[in-house]
């Protein structure tokens, strides 16, 4: 299929919802920003940061935190400021499905973290090292290989970019195939998933629906199905968890399960 062989990985497409609740861009913006310390919080477990809860809410209210490496301060301030620009992007109408959205994002995120950010792989100073996904005990998913000016990379991108836009109608499911396109193919040296994350949060509130936030408490849960995804380039699963950690996840499951995709 020419979706699949685009973005590098298959899913069962009739399991995703078709049906999602859909609400104002104010409605979702204002969620989105009221629960931002839980969506920094939850981003930064994921990568493994020690920042408790209260200390994320702390720092985010300007009050630095004794006794924490600067790095993991860093990290949580970066998630901080690449949901509030996300936020304004959505609210202005500005967020698109683009390199450029994507790049400007990934600054942000991936800040004095990466070994290069806001662009892909190659096309800055380092056009050698290409970095890989450890999965434990089943190796290391290796992309494809950094090389000057990032041609591959780019063409993939704009290759996956556009059989998107044009054979996925659904938003939810277009925004889920984005996150796990950019997880798959690396176009960072680092950051990929929390970036690809953003911009499946901006699909999903530009069309009016909701923010999903990987909670803290499935952090286990989410590396293991990313294993298994990278094992066997099959998103099927991801997306369904993707549905459970949406805040709507019980009307989407009720409003599928009566055929009304």
């Amino acid at each position: 299929m020419e979706l699949f062989s685009a973005l590098g990985f298959h899913w069962d497409r009739s399991t995703v919802p078709g049906v999602v609740p859909t609400h104002s861009i104010e409605r979702v913006a204002f969620r989105f920003h009221r629960m931002l310390p839980e969506f920094v919080w939850d981003a930064s477990v994921l990568e493994g940061n020690p920042f408790t809860f209260p200390e994320v809410k702390t720092l985010l209210d300007g009050v630095t935190i004794g006794g924490r490496k600067i790095s993991d301060q860093e990290q949580v301030l970066n998630l901080a400021k690449s949901s509030k620009h996300l936020l304004a992007l959505v609210k202005a109408g500005k967020f698109s499905l683009s390199k450029v959205t994507f790049t400007d994002l990934h600054a942000l995120v991936a800040r004095n973290e990466a070994l290069e950010w806001g662009h892909f792989r190659g096309e800055g100073i380092e056009t050698g090292y290409t970095p890989d996904v450890g999965l434990g005990e089943h190796g290391r998913h290796t992309p494809m290989a950094t090389v000057p000016g990032a041609p591959e990379l780019n063409r993939v991108f704009a290759s996956g970019l556009q059989a998107l836009q044009n054979k996925v109608q659904h938003s939810f499911e277009k925004a889920a195939a984005f996150f796990l396109f950019g997880a798959l193919q690396q176009f960072f040296f680092d950051g990929n998933k929390r970036t690809s994350r953003f911009m499946m949060n901006g699909i999903l509130m530009s069309a009016g629906i909701d923010a999903i936030s990987v909670p803290a408490a499935k952090a286990q849960e989410f590396n293991e199905n990313m294993i298994r995804f990278y094992l066997g380039k099959d998103g099927t699963e991801m997306m369904a968890f993707l549905v459970d950690c949406h805040p709507d996840a019980e009307k989407i499951r009720e409003a599928n399960s009566n055929g009304s995709t």
